[in-house]
């Protein structure tokens, strides 16, 4: 690349009313043929300055002051430039001038930065992103903007004031006021450690905040149904409609792994015949974007059938009439209750049931269940399948059968 061609001039600007006395020095900079102006703060008699050196005249005390200020912002010129060759930004006048005047810097405040970044997820959802993650980061958003106004009685603060100190504060604000517990808190500073990144990667920030900061989850078991608990949902007779319709969906995910994003957004056209010539799934998650496959088992199927002729999925072209995620889980509760079940159901509680009870539990390999559930890793789908006693006392039981029946072998 060619380099641009750079100017700078320090020069003497005479207001429109001026007649005697002082005037103020301005700074032209030139970029490419572009120039851009502004005030020094400080002012000087042009009868004592010297027009083609661009400084003042003499050899005064105040004459060396004066130069030797203007040295200084010179080189502050220099500097900004550099700035911008090393970062890989564009060296124009403007830019230069940004830097001198501080406007790149005042401009980076957490909260507007927080704001911009949420509205790019905004316009992704459904292409990268769900709008249950949209609604993750606008909370942690909120949750900081409470923070500061707790912390420091303000609306907002620069990002350089971001410190290992600010970050640990938030955390025991999450755990103390918002009564959050350990995994939920760091959920929420993963979040803004995604808007320090995104601070780091502009160079709007020098340090890394989270440098010290360990974001270690506490291991926690995942909460899913045994083959009684589903029965006695899937059995249950429920007269009103509405919970009727969640209680349908809710024991589809569990025969299918779905999460609440994928089988929401469900469509009929998603369904079609697999190798075997049954019903299977064919979708990508909107979560990873991964594809997966799931054979339909008889239960799914004979939901699926039961919404057919829905007006409702018709007109939307889905597979099943799903509810607001919010709405959704309010009525599973009211479900657990109906059916006398103390435990928390939620969009979550099926995906771990078909990845335990079952799938794992009943001899499907974790291989083929992390491939239906589209997980990257099999170590992501040994968090949602837990093997249960049942299944250990199944697997030693052929053990003993098989080491009796070898006379080689004492058992």
């Amino acid at each position: 690349m060619l380099d641009k061609s750079f100017g700078l001039l320090f020069y003497m600007k005479k207001p429109n009313n001026y007649v005697i006395g002082e005037a103020p020095i301005y700074l032209r900079i030139t970029v490419d043929g572009i120039p851009k102006e502004l005030s020094v703060k400080r002012n000087w008699n042009p009868a004592r300055w010297n027009p083609h050196a661009g400084r003042a005249s003499g050899t005064k005390e105040d004459v060396k002051a004066i130069n030797n200020y203007l040295d200084t912002y010179q080189a502050r010129v220099f500097e900004a430039k550099r700035k911008l060759v090393e970062s890989n930004k564009i060296v124009t006048a403007s830019a230069i001038k940004d830097i001198l005047m501080g406007v790149d810097q005042r401009n980076k405040m957490l909260i507007k930065i927080f704001e911009v970044y949420n509205g790019d997820v905004m316009k992704l959802i459904g292409i990268d992103y769900s709008k249950s993650t949209w609604t993750k980061y606008d909370r942690t958003k909120r949750f900081t903007q409470e923070f500061i106004a707790w912390k420091f009685r303000m609306d907002d603060i620069h990002i350089r004031q971001l410190n290992f100190n600010f970050v640990t504060q938030f955390e025991l604000w999450l755990k103390t006021v918002r009564k959050c517990c350990h995994n939920t808190s760091l959920k929420y500073i993963s979040i803004l450690k995604m808007i320090v990144l995104h601070c780091l990667d502009h160079q709007w920030l020098d340090h890394d905040p989270f440098a010290r900061f360990e974001m270690k989850k506490e291991d926690v078991e995942p909460v899913f149904l045994n083959k009684e608990e589903i029965q006695l949902i899937a059995n249950k007779e429920i007269r009103n409609e509405r919970l009727s319709r969640v209680r349908d969906v809710y024991v589809f995910c569990c025969f299918t792994g779905l999460a609440y994003a994928d089988v929401e957004k469900l469509k009929r056209t998603e369904i079609s015949v697999g190798v075997d010539d049954l019903l299977w799934i064919f979708a990508d998650r909107l979560k990873t974007k991964i594809k997966f496959r799931i054979p339909l088992l008889p239960v799914s199927l004979s939901i699926i059938k039961k919404y057919e002729d829905d007006p409702a999925c018709i007109n939307a072209d889905k597979a099943l009439p799903v509810l607001s995620n919010q709405k959704y889980n309010a009525y599973l509760k009211e479900i657990a209750d109906i059916c006398g079940i103390s435990k928390t159901l939620t969009t979550h509680t099926a995906r771990h049931t078909f990845g335990t009870t079952v799938t794992l539990s009943n001899g499907v390999p974790i291989e083929s269940v992390s491939k239906m559930l589209g997980h990257k890793k099999i170590s992501t789908t040994q968090h949602y399948a837990r093997v249960l006693d049942i299944k250990v006392s199944e697997d030693m039981q052929r053990l003993k059968d098989k080491l009796t029946s070898s006379p080689q072998v004492p058992v």
